[in-house]
């Protein structure tokens, strides 16, 4: 989902919190510390690349990007997500 966020525009950890929440319709909630760990995981992964941008009522905000290889990767997840899905579909539907 983070990926998926910044391989269209770059941003930051509440702003992201808020796509992914409207994306779902409210059905998916992310918790901060899940959020920002996965920050901490990918950008160490080198999938992502932390700035300071704007300041909000005193404090610098932490905006991110997707690098290349965050690029590859989500685009080999969704490789995999489908055939997830696919195999998934077809055990659901022959039941």
């Amino acid at each position: 989902m983070i990926l998926s966020l910044l391989a269209q525009e770059d941003s930051y950890g509440y702003e992201i919190s808020k796509k992914i929440r409207k994306k779902s319709d409210g059905a998916y909630t992310m918790k901060e510390t899940t959020l920002y760990s996965a920050f901490t995981r990918l950008e160490k992964t080198g999938c992502i690349e932390s700035y300071s941008g704007t300041e909000t009522n005193g404090k610098q905000r932490t905006y991110y990007r997707i690098t290349d290889t965050g690029r590859s990767l989500f685009q080999q997840k969704c490789t995999e997500w489908n055939l997830v899905k696919k195999i998934v579909d077809h055990f659901i539907h022959s039941g």
